[in-house]
């Protein structure tokens, strides 16, 4: 099976090398999980950790039931990777970390024509949350400017049309209410018992929930364009892919229900998996085996992952205990600016520290463990610039 793809139980595995760093909660929660009603496999992701009763960075596949706890209340959270039309060789990184005074603000009546039109596109018809759209929201969301540092795979780069001269944009965000106005109103319907596929929730939470996965995407196209408006510049969207969503699918040529919480699809195309923002992100290219006797063992990891891949480094504390840590060593203002020489944009203090990059395990080390398990292939490594989190307050 590979040294990087653990056999922890019958129904549970865990993508990483036994060097790698996995909190026993974590893997508590993963073996607890798979002991759901229904529920027939559970794969954890080199980035797994601890979260509210459901570990972070894993897939579920189950039969005849969902769960939308263990979707949670950021549905269709993910990353958009856009190449602006900005060059890396003119970029002033104290001009740069100025420009983005307005980013958090509700988007102004000038912004009413695209998001009607979008969300007409979309097919989006929920009312009352577009306040929201185009806003970051708090805890691991950002929005990170980026320069290709390395390319393993220039054709790969090609057909994405990305170049590395310009400046990336790299938008991780959500459904932000939405999403969670849809987890509590089940909750207090449903509790954490799920939803048989013959209930009458079902088909109601199943339409809210990819109402809310489109909503996402629409929030993160519009915080790149506010993003470009900041720097006067264009972009074009590379890719866009969701890591918090429930969707059907067939594993083993059984029929059933994928759902990944915090774990990106390997069956969409080209991901970023992205670092800390004073750590490297990487662009891959998911391997996806046909099935034949020279790729077998292949295959067994690609089924075995549940399609799945991790969705970002993987935090190695939890929040809360970051400024405890780190305050004694760090002073607000050495947080800034990173190793790589990049900049961050945080007015909130707590979340500076939250989100710093000891807090978070290598990316290098995630990526090794995937490509090890036959999983990815890496097309690039790209390093921050700026990383915007928030100028003060934040909401989650």
């Amino acid at each position: 099976m590979g040294k990087s793809v653990q056999k922890i139980s019958e129904h549970v595995s865990l993508i990483a090398s036994k060097n790698t760093w996995i909190e026993g909660l974590a893997i508590q929660q993963l073996i607890k999980t798979s002991e759901l009603n229904g529920m027939q496999r559970v794969a954890g992701m080199p980035d797994l950790h601890p979260g509210r009763g459901y570990p972070i960075g894993a897939a579920f596949f189950t039969t005849n039931k969902i769960y939308p706890a263990l979707v949670g209340n950021d549905i269709g959270c993910g990353m958009s990777l856009w190449q602006t039309s900005a060059k890396v060789s003119k970029v002033n990184l104290d001009k740069l970390a100025k420009k983005f005074e307005h980013v958090e603000l509700p988007l102004d009546d000038s912004w009413l024509a695209i998001i009607q039109s979008r969300k007409a596109a979309k097919n989006i018809t929920v009312n009352g949350h577009d306040r929201t759209l185009g806003t970051i929201g708090g805890g691991n969301h950002f929005a990170e400017f980026q320069a290709i540092d390395e390319i393993y795979n220039q054709a790969a780069l090609d057909e994405l049309g990305l170049n590395k001269k310009h400046l990336q944009l790299l938008v991780h965000s959500g459904s932000r209410g939405l999403g969670q106005s849809i987890l509590v109103d089940h909750i207090a319907k449903y509790n954490h018992d799920g939803l048989c596929e013959s209930d009458l929730g079902f088909n109601d939470y199943m339409n809210k929930h990819d109402e809310a996965v489109r909503f996402a995407e629409l929030n993160r196209e519009l915080i790149a364009m506010r993003f470009l408006e900041a720097i006067r510049a264009n972009g074009e969207c590379s890719l866009d892919i969701n890591h918090n969503l429930v969707s059907p699918k067939n594993i083993d040529g059984c029929d059933g229900w994928l759902h990944r919480k915090g774990a990106t699809p390997s069956d969409k195309g080209y991901v970023v998996i992205p670092g800390s923002r004073g750590d490297y992100s990487y662009l891959v290219k998911p391997i996806l085996a046909e099935l034949n006797d020279d790729n077998s063992a292949m295959l067994e990891n690609i089924n075995t992952s549940l399609f799945s891949l991790a969705h970002g480094a993987g935090r190695k504390w939890q929040r809360g205990e970051c400024h405890g840590r780190l305050g004694h060593k760090y002073k607000r203002e050495d947080l800034y600016r990173t190793a790589l020489g990049s900049r961050v944009v945080c007015g909130n203090k707590e979340l500076l520290y939250d989100e710093a990059p000891q807090a978070y395990k290598k990316c290098e080390t995630v990526i090794s463990d995937m490509v090890d398990a036959g999983l990815i292939e890496v097309v690039a490594k790209l390093s921050p610039i700026l990383t915007f989190k928030t100028n003060g307050d934040c909401s989650s």
